[in-house]
């Protein structure tokens, strides 16, 4: 921070000799850091691809070969680069119809109760989309499913398979959806009245003004959803592995796990397919900014009126009733069959009858879940890792953007670039470049809960700087400045003016990195050894092994209901 005062400080008295070094200072300290942190996983990843030997401890080769790329071209890896490409397009675009529709009910329309349209948009996030996946799976099993049990009970023959493309697809739309949701609905709630009063005096129906006016200035809300989603979705591997593995569908990221996990591993061939992957995010990545930079639309004015609701007229009924199907379908029978899996006193049902049988329906397993010392160990080891990574996270991110918007350093361009390289990057293909790279790393981390700390800083320091930066743009330096001036020293200035003033902002930024930390599986169940787990690896261990299916559903309701009051927290925060 000594440093950072000789940059800004009015009262900076480094010779001119001195201050091309001293600005390099602070930027090669946090260049270092975030170096290891992300640019050393990605670059062993890539060193991987091409070498004949993986990253060992004391053994990094440098005999170069083109030959893991071989593999791209068998079946397999183009049948899984298939399969992930059907299901990213079809999920994506179908999570950004259901995302925009409910988006334009609650923000546009005079739809019933738009606050609880506004809340079912958004209640998908709150179940981590493995945990709905493990929910549908014992909805939807083509053999075991509630759902078809339930039919079979009904003399109905509609069977439904979730371990299949269509049910990958249903299942990734239902859960991604409130990323279009949010997006569109903010772009659509500040949209500027003008165009469609102009459209309305000119005699425009409201279907042709929707149609030519409305939705075309939502389109890059629109479009930038759509990219998103599809990003999220390819790069997907906890559902697919819950969904596709039983059901035989490969995609890339089960591929590389599947390669990372056989004996010998095949990391060689792995990194090659992470490759491939990277390259599809870095080219849809790239498609985005190309779209979003040609097109520019005004959708927020500054008077401060806001666009008149549509009337929906005799279909307002319908509407709502299906934003209720909605959410039946991704909250209420999702937690509905985890709760009778957890509750059912045979594992072998055949018929509903049977849970009400007496003897048929216990709720043991939920005293078995709370009673747990595994589950206690593991709910405290999530609290820790979680708590631990959003506070050093924050303070990373403050740092970074302080750099950057606040100073005169060296290469700020360079931090802002490298902290954003995640988002280019597959949570799996840097889960196996920090496995390796805290392998080789003198430093005693691997194995214990604080690798997995410094694993959730790389995969979430865009979201982190992101949240700082936008924050620290929306605060005046002035005071700052005029507490310096005054005779302040520039760290005081900052802990007792800029850092209350953006109080909001960090503790938003806190909250999300908590929710993201405790959401996460691919970089853990990379990382994982046994020695320290969190809760989203014991529901992923106790649903594969099978033999602990009602814990696995009794430890998932529990976890979905420890989501919801982390994500209540911020709501009330905001408020008082």
């Amino acid at each position: 921070m000594a440093a950072v005062r000789s940059l800004v400080s009015p009262r900076n008295t480094a010779s001119p000799v001195m201050r091309p070094r001293r600005r390099w200072v602070v930027s090669a300290i946090v260049l270092s850091i975030l170096a290891i942190l992300i640019v050393l996983p990605a670059g062993l990843v890539l060193l991987s691809a091409f070498s004949t030997d993986v990253p060992r401890p004391g053994n990094i080769t440098w005999n170069l070969t083109l030959d893991s790329f071989s593999l791209i071209a068998t079946p397999e890896v183009l049948g899984a680069f298939w399969n992930s490409l059907l299901i990213g397009v079809s999920a994506s675009i179908l999570a950004c119809a259901i995302g925009t529709g409910l988006a334009f009910l609650a923000a546009r329309t005079n739809i019933p109760l738009p606050g609880f349209v506004y809340l079912v948009g958004l209640m998908p996030m709150f179940l981590p989309s493995y945990v709905g996946a493990l929910a549908w799976s014992t909805l939807g099993s083509p053999v075991a499913g509630l759902l078809n049990i339930a039919q079979r009970d009904l003399g109905t023959s509609i069977p439904l398979n979730m371990y299949s493309i269509p049910g990958m697809i249903f299942v990734f739309a239902i859960y991604y959806s409130p990323y279009a949701f949010l997006l569109v609905h903010g772009a659509m709630s500040m949209m500027s009245p003008d165009l469609e009063e102009a459209a309305r005096v000119h005699g425009a129906t409201q279907g042709r003004m929707q149609r030519l006016i409305s939705f075309p200035l939502a389109l890059p809300a629109i479009m930038g959803a759509a990219l998103l989603t599809f990003i999220l979705i390819f790069e997907n591997f906890p559902v697919s592995q819950a969904l596709g593995t039983p059901g035989g569908v490969n995609t890339l990221p089960t591929l590389i796990y599947r390669l990372m996990n056989t004996s010998p591993s095949r990391g060689n061939e792995s990194a090659a397919i992470a490759v491939i992957l990277v390259a599809v995010v870095l080219l849809v990545t790239w498609v985005q900014g190309r779209i979003v930079a040609k097109r520019s639309y005004t959708t927020v004015s500054g008077k401060g009126v806001r666009p008149k609701r549509v009337s929906l007229g005799a279909a307002r009924v319908p509407a709502f009733i299906g934003v209720l199907i909605f959410f039946l379908l991704s909250i209420v029978l999702p937690v509905l069959g985890l709760v009778t899996v957890a509750g059912q006193a045979t594992p072998y049902l055949t018929s509903l009858r049977q849970l009400v049988a007496p003897g048929g329906f216990d709720l043991s397993a939920f005293a078995g879940v709370f009673t747990s010392p595994r589950v206690l160990d593991a709910s405290v080891n999530s609290l820790v890792v979680s708590v631990t990574t959003a506070l050093i996270g924050v303070a990373l991110a403050f740092i970074c953007a302080y750099i950057v918007y606040r100073t005169k350093a060296a290469g700020k361009e360079f931090i802002e670039g490298v902290t954003m390289i995640p988002l280019a990057i597959p949570a799996v293909v840097l889960a196996i470049g920090l496995l390796w790279t805290w392998l080789i790393l003198p430093v005693p981390l691997y194995g214990t809960i604080m690798v997995l700390v410094v694993a959730f800083l790389a995969v979430q320091a865009p979201q982190g700087y992101r949240g700082i930066a936008a924050s620290m743009l929306a605060t005046d330096r002035d005071l700052e400045d005029s507490a310096v001036i005054l005779g302040a020293s520039r760290f005081t200035a900052i802990t007792k003016i800029t850092a209350p003033l953006m109080k909001m902002g960090l503790l938003s930024t806190f909250l999300l990195l908590l929710m993201l930390s405790m959401r996460e599986l691919t970089v853990p169940i990379f990382l994982n050894t046994g020695n320290a787990e969190i809760l989203s690896i014991a529901i992923y261990d106790a649903f594969e092994t099978g033999g602990a299916l009602r814990e696995a559903a009794a430890l998932s309701v529990f976890y979905v209901a420890l989501m919801m009051i982390l994500s209540y927290i911020p709501r009330r925060l905001v408020r008082a």
